[in-house]
């Protein structure tokens, strides 16, 4: 049942291991590397109420690859992306990987495990805030820390 397994099985279930994981805390040493660049794949209303700070919003089912190719020319950039639990977010990685993009990594357990370690995130206007989009009833109990937001 989905309720009994753990974010490892939950992952293990949904992702094929297509593209390697980053942690929480390497992602946060890296976050004043210029070079890395951070990829929210979930959707524009869950990017627009918070998303870690830097990232750039791709989306998921408005993601376009012809975008990201104009924004990051050189296909061995280090990429993260990322969406609630990382799942959506391995999805886009493959995209990108048969675009030819060769460094990325997906973000284990998403924005709801960078929350839960208690690291920042912004809304649109750069404002720390404790409020994330917790996608659906059913993924929220992923989310144990900040305010969860469901219908916004």
């Amino acid at each position: 049942m989905f309720s009994q397994q753990t974010l490892k099985q939950v992952l293990e279930t949904y992702n094929n291991d297509s593209i390697p994981y980053i942690s929480c805390e390497t992602l946060a040493t890296l976050q004043d590397d210029a070079n890395t660049i951070v990829l929210d794949t979930r959707e524009k209303k869950e990017y627009d109420l918070s998303h870690i700070k830097g990232a750039r919003h791709v989306g998921y089912k408005t993601f376009d690859i012809k975008t990201v190719s104009k924004n990051i020319k050189n296909k061995d950039t280090p990429i993260v992306v990322y969406c609630s639990l990382g799942v959506r977010s391995e999805d886009i990685g493959e995209k990108l990987q048969k675009a030819g993009y060769t460094n990325i990594k997906n973000l284990y357990g998403g924005i709801f495990d960078w929350k839960n370690n208690n690291l920042p995130v912004v809304n649109l206007n750069q404002k720390e805030t404790d409020s994330i989009h917790a996608y659906s009833k059913k993924w929220s109990k992923w989310l144990t820390k900040g305010i969860k937001v469901i219908n916004k």
